[in-house]
């Protein structure tokens, strides 16, 4: 078997150099639709891992794409000779990686022979000869050697094709990665007598590669992390809010008087689930009273979990003690407004007294409650002098409803619609009143505002509340 890199090996044919010259050409076109594609991905914000991400695949497209240019081109032109002429030190020889150069080990009389460019890609000086197969690890970094030696002899004693990449150390201190690919070159009785090889220099390539796959390893964290904290922050809200199903139950001051069926529920947007800082509560108080809170905080995933939890206890522990419900907004807006935590969206606490069937509501920038009574239903007047100081002393104003057995009230935050229907939500929930008056329990009714406004569409989430008086 001759060496393919023997000077009298044929040239290519001319109807082969046409279809070469048609893949470079394709290469070129393919080469140029890949720039454009790149330039809409030029990274603008360093620390975005996905535009390093973008970036780093688009040279390791180009690189590709260059060397696919650089190789067609070598085949048009056929193989290079092996040279033992001096280069020139004074000659330009561009850049080093993508370059490729041959070798031919003869294992009879031990000659060797390197074409001009493996020189080059060694860093090696001509008049010091060429490498011989033993003296190759010698250059390699040691950690290599191994490899090269098993890719070695393969090729000699098994017939195996070389393929493999190694590094070398070059006499001006710097490190290359060289890819090889060889076979044993036989004789008319198929004894091996050389060794042939093509050897280029890949070292941009791989720094295009480890830069793709550190930026790819850096999304994949992040996106682990992302998902460890959306999952946190989904069992925490889970974990703080009145557990579900939609029934509150009967919730029943002290001493006689109404009782007060709660139901509520959270309906999630479609993206983030349940990870915002929307909120309700029921509970019912020492002095026989019932608390009714609903609200949003600013924020999503584990700080605003975190702080609804804070804003919980803290509502609960001062309607406990007997704070009324637009001190209670008060003191919540102070205590978030020291937090570095998310800030307070809005707000609804109420305070219903069962022995007078009697509520005290206060709103913070809250929708008002809905009242719905003998199959319709209103907003009940909002509190006057909502603003009645400068923060970080702000007091709120509070008024009174009184509630009949039957009477439905309904509370809910601003994301129960979404933007662009939340002038049009009054309505449509008044509009259920028929449904309304015709459900036997709170829990009935939640589940019909969530036939209206839920679904997998939503975009943000919301709450709604429903207390029915039983009568």
């Amino acid at each position: 078997m001759p060496s393919p890199l023997f000077a009298d090996r044929p040239a290519v044919r001319p109807s082969e150099r046409d279809a070469v010259d048609a893949m470079i050409n394709r290469a070129r076109r393919l080469r140029g639709d890949l720039d454009s594609v790149c330039r809409a991905a030029v990274v603008i914000d360093e620390d975005d891992p996905h535009q390093r991400w973008q970036r780093a695949l688009c040279e390791l497209a180009a690189h590709h794409l260059d060397d696919l240019g650089a190789r067609l081109g070598q085949l048009r032109e056929g193989p290079p000779p092996l040279t033992t002429d001096a280069v020139p030190a004074d000659e330009d020889q561009g850049p080093l990686s993508g370059r490729a150069g041959s070798a031919e080990w003869n294992l009879l009389n031990d000659d060797v022979a390197w074409s001009t460019e493996l020189y080059e890609i060694f860093g090696r000086d001509v008049d010091a000869g060429p490498l011989s197969l033993d003296e190759l690890p010698t250059v390699l970094v040691p950690e290599d050697q191994p490899l090269l030696t098993s890719m070695v002899t393969n090729c000699l004693i098994d017939g195996k094709p070389m393929d493999g990449e190694f590094r070398i150390r070059r006499p001006d201190g710097g490190t290359r990665t060289l890819h090889a690919m060889g076979e044993p070159v036989l004789d008319p009785e198929g004894r091996t007598v050389s060794l042939w090889a093509v050897l280029r220099d890949v070292s941009a390539l791989n720094d295009s590669r480890q830069l793709e796959v550190r930026t790819r390893d850096t999304l994949h964290r992040q996106d682990d992390i992302a998902r460890a904290e959306h999952r946190i922050a989904v069992e925490l809200h889970q974990a703080v809010l009145p557990s579900p199903p939609d029934s509150l139950g009967p919730v029943r001051g002290g001493g006689s008087g109404a009782v007060m069926d709660v139901a509520a529920r959270l309906l999630p947007s479609r993206t983030c689930g349940p990870t915002g800082g929307d909120w309700y509560d029921a509970m019912a108080l020492p002095d026989g009273r019932t608390l009714l809170t609903i609200g949003s905080l600013t924020g999503r995933g584990i700080p605003a979990a975190s702080s609804m939890a804070m804003v919980l206890g803290a509502l609960r522990g001062m309607a406990v003690a007997g704070v009324e419900p637009r001190a209670l907004l008060t003191h919540l807006n102070q205590l978030l407004q020291a937090s570095v935590q998310p800030t307070l969206g809005s707000a609804l606490c109420g305070l219903f007294d069962p022995s007078a069937n009697l509520l005290t509501w206060a709103q913070a920038g809250h929708p008002a409650p809905l009242l719905f009574r003998g199959g319709s239903g209103a907003p009940l007047p909002p509190p006057d002098g909502v603003l009645l100081g400068a923060a970080p002393g702000i007091a709120y104003g509070q008024e009174t409803a009184r509630l009949l057995p039957g009477d439905v009230l309904l509370l809910r935050t601003d994301g129960l619609a979404p933007a662009a229907d939340r002038g049009a939500a009054p309505e449509k929930l008044l509009g259920l009143s028929p449904r309304f008056s015709r459900s036997r329990t709170a829990a009935e009714c939640v589940r019909t505002v969530a036939e209206e406004f839920g679904g997998d569409d939503r975009p943000v989430e919301g709450c709604v509340l429903v207390a029915r008086i039983a009568g």
